[in-house]
């Protein structure tokens, strides 16, 4: 097995027809592996549709339990935000292994494998839905979870606001549990993770030094890219003309020439079981 392995992911597959062709893009001409798909999403139809066009793409699921509309109760909304979900499954307001089942059906009923699961805004960090994602990971038999626990920066903390700082500390201080729950299902992580901290903070010259600097093992490198078109610029994320930013870092010759002469290898989530 080559000594590094690196996948590439998109999240937000599906959100809007612009993130998908820049997704898409980033796949076709530069270091993109795989995307994970948002059943919930406004252009989840049209991302199904460039599922199935380019093959090679790799699909898992991006699970959603804040911001957006229900995929198993039509017409209600999710909560609108992280503490919002907190305060709902501390309250029993919210079925999650219903919601996430409905959401991981809705993508296979499409026809798509899914190869792996992430959540957003990292929810599956959250105990009660970390135990929920587990549990339909074994049952639909989807072998890989995110594991979204940054490694440390190679660059300026300045890079990087204080809170996003904090959260990722505190993201890190869940790590046991989040590896014993994982294990008891059977469920398969990465060795390494990046890309948290730097979401729409990142260029080519940056993701260089991260090429150069990934340890040996597996690691993902979580990624938004897109183009900042009319329909992502009428949308509720605060990740707009940075999803272009990225899609031009992801692209980069200097970035696909780095992933060539360090000896990295590109893997989608597909691939990993047969490299193990």
């Amino acid at each position: 097995m080559p000594r590094r392995l690196l996948a590439v992911n998109a999240d937000d597959f599906g959100f809007t027809s612009d993130v998908n062709l820049g997704i898409v893009e980033a796949h076709r001409r530069g270091i993109l592996t795989s995307t994970t798909l948002m059943a919930n999403g406004g252009a989840f139809g049209g991302a199904v549709r460039l599922a199935r066009e380019y093959p090679s793409l790799d699909i898992g699921a991006h699970l959603v339990l804040t911001g957006g509309m229900s995929v198993a109760k039509p017409g209600a909304a999710l909560p609108a935000s992280v503490p919002a979900l907190v305060r709902q499954v501390a309250l029993r307001r919210i079925d999650i292994a219903g919601e996430l089942r409905a959401q991981i059906e809705r993508i296979l009923a499409a026809g798509i494998t899914v190869s792996h699961l992430d959540t957003h805004k990292h929810t599956h960090l959250l105990p009660p839905v970390l135990e929920q994602v587990a549990r339909l990971a074994a049952e639909f038999g989807i072998r890989w979870v995110r594991r979204p626990l940054d490694l440390p920066l190679h660059g300026s903390p300045a890079d990087v606001p204080l809170q996003i700082r904090l959260a990722n500390r505190a993201m890190g201080s869940l790590r046991s549990h989040f590896h014993r729950v994982l294990t008891r299902h059977g469920c398969h992580t990465t060795d390494w993770f990046a890309g948290f901290q730097m979401t729409g903070r990142y260029d080519a010259e940056w993701l260089v030094r991260l090429l150069r600097s990934i340890p040996e093992g597996i690691t993902e490198f979580m990624t938004h890219p897109g183009f900042c078109r009319a329909e992502l610029r009428a949308a509720r994320t605060r990740l707009k003309q940075s999803r272009e930013a990225e899609l031009a870092a992801l692209t980069d010759p200097r970035v696909i020439e780095t992933v060539r002469s360090e000896g990295i290898r590109l893997a989608s989530y597909a691939d990993l079981p047969c490299l193990e």
